[in-house]
Order: structure tokens, then C-alpha cells, then sequence
């Protein structure tokens, strides 16, 4: 299972698009409300998250997603569940994968000393990581990081890649008409 989690003030394209790759892909992906079930996004688009972060395990826990936006990517830095859980996959080798301002997190978290790594301009000072490189989207092992929200079908493919098959994500994105 794949928690993409939403706390008020998330960039809804850095959620939804990545969701939507992944439940193309045929991933198990459960969008989780941080802040409440019904998620307002940072342009005032209400979301009905699939669960509370009160109801989800670490069972068949497979990664997780952070997107970005403000206020959002503070609100999920200041909830210890999600840190937990993100902290929980990296250590365990799981996917962990954040766009925009919420690799910030990541950095905060030390997940990104000796990684390679993007985020939206600006955060780069926030990243503690081994090499910046401002690409759209980054993956360095299981690290996946991206942009801003321009790449979030890009970083949907990214996470597919790590998760089911290069070639799986392809077929998406094409079907998808993105290629």
C-alpha cells in the first residue's frame, strides 16, 4: 500500500497526478487526510481523502507520498504520524517520495544526506542532500524527488518505475497520451 498523504493547503496536481499514475499502474494507493478527512488543497479545492491517518497501519506498507504546496507541506511536516511513516519506509527500504516544497521535509529528516535530489526553487538550502540538481524529477534509490507540480505526471512515472516496472510506467504515460 502507497499513503499519499493531504494536509490542508496541498498542491492538488502534486497529489492527484501522481495518484492517478499509480492507480493506472494497478498500485495500491489510498490518499490519506492529514488534517481531517475532507483535505482543502492551497486553491481551495475540497478533497475527500480515501482515510485518516488515525486508520492506516504500517501493514503491506510499500511507500509514501508527499506533495507539496503551502501551507501544506508545513502542516504535514508538523503531524509526527506522517514523519513516522516516512521515517518507517526510509529505514526500511521502502519508497519515500516528495514534490515541490515537501522535499524539505525529506531534508529535515537527514533522508537525503548522500542523495541526489530536486525540489521547487527556493527549498534547495532546505534539502541537506549530496548534490542538488534541479531536474524536474530525481531518483536517487528509493528516493524520489520532483519540482513542483508542472512534474507531476513525470513523478508519478518515477514512483511506478521504482514500484511495479519501468516499462509498466511507460505503458501509462503513453496510454495516458503523455509521450
Amino acid at each position: 500500500m502507497f499513503y499519499v498523504f493531504l494536509a490542508d493547503g496541498f498542491e492538488e496536481t502534486e497529489a492527484i497526478a501522481p495518484t492517478d499514475v499509480m492507480r493506472r499502474s494497478k498500485l495500491d494507493v489510498q490518499t490519506v487526510g492529514v488534517t481531517g478527512i475532507q483535505v482543502k488543497s492551497s486553491h481551495g479545492v475540497t478533497v475527500t481523502a480515501d482515510v485518516s491517518i488515525d486508520d492506516i497501519t504500517f501493514d503491506n506498507l510499500e511507500g509514501v507520498v508527499l506533495p507539496g504546496g503551502m501551507p501544506g507541506t508545513l502542516n504535514l511536516e508538523k503531524n509526527k504520524k506522517v514523519l513516522e511513516y516516512t521515517k518507517y519506509c526510509f529505514n526500511n527500504g521502502k519508497i519515500v517520495a516528495a514534490i515541490c516544497a515537501a522535499p524539505s521535509i525529506l531534508g529535515h529528516l537527514g533522508i537525503l544526506r548522500g542523495k541526489s535530489a530536486t525540489c521547487f526553487p527556493g527549498f534547495e538550502n532546505e534539502l541537506d542532500c549530496k548534490e542538488y540538481t534541479s531536474a524536474h524529477t530525481e531518483t536517487d534509490g528509493l528516493v524520489v524527488t520532483a519540482k513542483g507540480a508542472g512534474c507531476a505526471i513525470e513523478f508519478g512515472h518515477a514512483i511506478v518505475s521504482l514500484a511495479a516496472s519501468k516499462e509498466t510506467a511507460d505503458k501509462v504515460i503513453e496510454d495516458m497520451q503523455c509521450l
